[in-house]
């Protein structure tokens, strides 16, 4: 089963297969399930062509995969161009929301660094 150019997994349920497509999470997924009476533990391939007409419809009508990241990477840019705080920390690649960054933030600064060359060789003149 193929949604927006995505291949759901065959081997999943329903409700953790939708995920795979950006901009579906968890719950929007059960939502799009309940509104077609759809039960979550059903695999792509228990389902009907009429079925999966409809499920790719529902999630054809969010904002999804590659206009959603369009839209959030303009978002950032805009945030930059105006200079704001919060676009001066995506600049320099710093968490934007408010959490400490003296102990923790290593998956956006990366792997520590220390200062200096390490262990120095000490020459006797």
């Amino acid at each position: 089963m193929r949604i927006a150019g995505i291949t759901i997994p065959d081997n999943k349920h329903l409700e953790f297969g939708l995920t795979s497509i950006h901009g579906i999470g968890h719950q929007r997924a059960l939502d799009i399930l309940s509104e077609l009476s759809i039960k979550e533990f059903t695999k792509p391939t228990e389902i009907s062509t009429e079925q999966e007409n409809a499920i790719r419809e529902k999630v054809e009508a969010f904002t999804i995969e590659g206009e959603l990241k369009r839209t959030v990477a303009s978002n950032i840019k805009r945030l930059k161009d105006i200079q704001s705080y919060r676009g001066s920390r995506h600049a320099k690649r710093l968490p934007s929301r408010g959490q400490r960054t003296k102990t923790n933030a290593r998956t956006l600064k990366g792997v520590k660094k220390t200062m200096g060359s390490g262990k120095r060789k000490l020459e006797k003149t």
